[in-house]
């Protein structure tokens, strides 16, 4: 009988090592989230994010971290009383890992923690039979997660199931707030050194879907980020030229480099340009009343 480890990882066909650590992460995130299901972690607490969207939704690329909001906000969450029980049922399936709280300024919404294990250790564990070479003996692998314990409001949710490492129940945010979250991203979000292509690579997975965004949890969010005053009200057109806007600034060559290390078929970005994103902007489609209902 194949253990639960062999079967979280044979549907993978990993072809090198930068494959394999891909592997790994995947499946320790799978195992984390597990764990945090078991210690009561998604009573009040939804997993949203590109990693959300790969596991639950098929996104092909590989998503790093672990992003998770309170339903309700609470600035005095503490993310630590979760740890012990994290760290238990993570190291019951096998894995030597340690959970390190991040401890960030007092003024920070945002509590992140990482999980962590010597690289060299995991891959004896997941690949036995495979020779482990060129990998640093000080290389740890890394599994980052955070929580937003004042998040935006309006969001949706929904419970999924997972059978693997062990059933259990996962709070999520909904695919139409999911969307509304990465929109945000595309019009908000800092890009300092270099464009985060994978906003766009998301942004076009989600328009394939014809999934429809959270327009409410939209306006929320772009309130929050100063974009809009409360009083402001938002429809799809409004969006639209936001997105627009932003596809006028960006270097589509810096952003595929950013999204090219997370997939495999490369040949999809060749299409990707200013026009290309304009265009298929034109399909954006949502529910929601956008604030109309503020306005006397």
């Amino acid at each position: 009988m194949k253990t639960i480890l062999e079967q979280m990882i044979e549907a993978y066909q990993p072809k090198n090592n930068e494959e394999k650590r891909n592997v790994i992460k995947e499946v320790m995130q799978e195992i984390t989230l597990c764990a945090l299901s078991k210690a009561g972690f998604f009573d009040v607490a939804a997993f949203y994010g590109g990693t959300a969207l790969r596991i639950f939704y098929g996104l092909d690329r590989f998503s790093e971290d672990l992003d998770f909001s309170l339903m309700t906000k609470n600035k005095d969450f503490d993310l630590s009383t979760y740890v012990p029980s994290l760290k238990r049922i993570v190291q019951s399936f096998g894995l030597n890992v340690d959970v390190e709280i991040k401890h960030k300024t007092s003024d920070s919404v945002i509590q992140s923690a990482f999980l962590k294990g010597d690289t060299i250790e995991q891959f004896l564990l997941f690949y036995p039979n495979d020779l482990v070479t060129g990998i640093n003996k000080n290389e740890k692998v890394k599994i980052k997660f955070e929580i937003d314990t004042m998040p935006a409001g309006l969001a949706t949710y929904e419970t999924k199931y997972r059978l693997l490492p062990l059933p259990y129940s996962i709070k999520l945010y909904d695919e139409a707030s999911l969307f509304s979250g990465k929109i945000h991203a595309v019009i908000c979000r800092s890009w300092k050194s270099r464009v985060k292509g994978r906003d766009l690579y998301d942004y076009v997975f989600y328009l394939t879907r014809n999934t429809k965004f959270n327009l409410d949890h939209l306006r929320e969010k772009l309130i929050e980020s100063h974009y809009l005053s409360q009083e402001d009200r938002v429809d799809v057109n409004f969006v639209k030229a936001l997105l627009i806007a932003r596809f006028n600034e960006i270097d589509f060559n810096d952003a595929k480099k950013d999204v090219l290390p997370f997939i495999k078929d490369t040949s999809i970005l060749d299409i990707w340009s200013k026009e290309f994103f304009i265009a298929i902007t034109s399909k954006l489609d949502y529910f929601g009343i956008g604030g109309y209902q503020y306005i006397r």
